[in-house]
């Protein structure tokens, strides 16, 4: 009798951790939506994008990845649409994961093989290359007269150990009057863990992740000699950028956790997690967050987009979009857009996460959207989740523009794979797999012509 009774307890507790099991799969896994309301933690009389000083604009057009501190992936003040003309292309040599930062006159270009090129942004003329024996995926910060770009681990480019060094080095590109340099001089290094994060420069602070499970915060305000000013242990990796908002910095790590720190003293002010965790392991968060509406907007690559409000980390929706979601997130008018691995380009109203339209796309979209002019550039990449446990669309490479209001094609370009595009008030910079490529509005083509027809003649 004592045994038949200690098996039905068994049982009894056997059956009652399998529903909690159930219970905690259903409410801890990617298929799991949560609709959100526009008026918790809605900011609605703010824009998702702050319109920049004109004299900042006409400096540095394009400062960092994302193109603002809140990586928006916005530029509301270019408005450049197709139909386009090419004016130049550049050869790098390797695959451009990240695409280029432009300012004064210059784009600053960094291939995953460690070569990073300074390149005259009206006729793509190479000014100067410099190459490092490391490998680089990420884009550079630029600040006034020098540049910052990451590096991860030394050749060859093995993702393991993970223990690899890597460093940020700072490249002064202007004199003090003001001219170019023609070689571009190195000012430093600073050495970390392996930096896969592209850095965002905020009052004389960079801000950056690495692989060493640690967030930077170095002060370079003195061009010679950087201080660091914090450093922040998290869970895991921080593969992702950091975003910037209102004296605080946000950014997910490989744990699947999402952070909240304070960016001058580095302390933690709040942290949330991915629902993903039983059975399949908590995936992580690749994606770089934007913070808009007072709400930090994320993917991760369970599947799915995340929104958490930026003053107290609550989750206030959430909905799983495909497969996997590397993309970070562009912001454009209440609409949240991100790319997914099974081929989606996908629309959500950012007060409810309501789907709002969905652009079927010819193969995997791994880099961030650019909202430009009222059109959503994208590219796809043919090979991209070819080894990973679920779906990834196969097909071709290329960039596609598609109308922000209802995501109707409108453009497309032959090459590409992750990052689309970047721009200036007068081109677009549209990145390849390995090439770079510059364009102007068919309307602007003679007048650059005319205004270039003297270089061209040089010998």
């Amino acid at each position: 009798m004592r045994r038949l009774l200690i098996g039905i307890v068994a049982l009894v507790v056997l059956a009652g951790a399998a529903a909690g099991a159930l219970w905690y799969f259903h409410t801890r896994t990617p298929g799991h939506d949560k609709r959100g309301s526009a008026t918790v933690e809605f900011v609605t009389t703010a824009p998702a994008v702050h319109k920049r000083p004109q004299r900042s604009i006409v400096s540095i057009p394009w400062p960092v990845y994302g193109y603002d501190a809140a990586r928006t992936h916005d530029p509301i003040q270019f408005h450049l649409r197709p139909p386009f003309k090419k004016i130049w292309t550049l050869r790098t040599g390797n695959i451009i994961e990240f695409p280029p930062v432009v300012g004064y006159g210059t784009l600053f270009v960094n291939q995953f093989r460690g070569r990073f090129f300074a390149v005259d942004a009206a006729t793509g003329k190479r000014r100067w290359r410099k190459h490092f024996l490391h490998c680089g995926a990420a884009s550079a910060a630029i600040g006034k007269d020098i540049v910052y770009q990451p590096y991860m681990q030394p050749y060859p480019c093995n993702r393991y150990p993970r223990s690899q060094p890597g460093f940020i080095v700072a490249i002064l590109f202007r004199s003090k009057r003001g001219v170019l340099l023609n070689r571009g001089k190195i000012l430093w290094r600073y050495r970390t863990g392996a930096v896969e994060s592209s850095p965002l420069l905020v009052n004389g602070i960079l801000y950056f992740g690495s692989w060493d499970h640690h967030v930077y915060a170095l002060d370079v305000r003195r061009r010679t000699h950087p201080r660091l000013l914090w450093r922040f242990q998290a869970g895991n990796e921080v593969d992702a950028s950091i975003a910037y908002a209102n004296g605080r910095v946000f950014f997910g790590d490989n744990g699947g956790d999402v952070y909240a720190l304070n960016a001058r003293t580095g302390h933690e002010i709040w942290r949330s997690a991915s629902y993903s965790g039983f059975l399949r392991g908590r995936e992580y968060f690749y994606a770089t967050p934007t913070v808009a509406y007072g709400r930090v907007f994320i993917g991760n690559t369970d599947g799915t987009l995340y929104a958490f409000g930026a003053g107290t980390g609550n989750l206030l929706w959430s909905r799983h979009a495909g497969s996997y979601i590397y993309t970070a997130a562009a912001v454009w008018r209440r609409e949240v857009i991100i790319g997914t691995y099974d081929g989606h380009l996908i629309a959500y109203n950012a007060a409810t996460g309501d789907q709002l339209w969905d652009h079927p796309a010819p193969a995997a979209i791994h880099g961030a959207p650019t909202v430009l002019a009222g059109l959503v550039y994208f590219s796809t990449c043919s090979g991209c989740g070819s080894g990973g446990s679920r779906y990834a669309k196969s097909g071709p490479r290329g960039t596609y523009a598609v109308d922000a209001r209802n995501g109707r094609l409108v453009w497309r370009f032959p090459d590409g794979q992750y990052s689309p595009v970047v721009a200036d008030s007068e081109r677009m910079y549209l990145v390849g797999r390995t090439h770079v490529y510059g364009f102007v509005p068919a309307s602007k083509y003679r007048a650059y012509v005319r205004a270039h027809s003297h270089r061209r003649k040089r010998p």
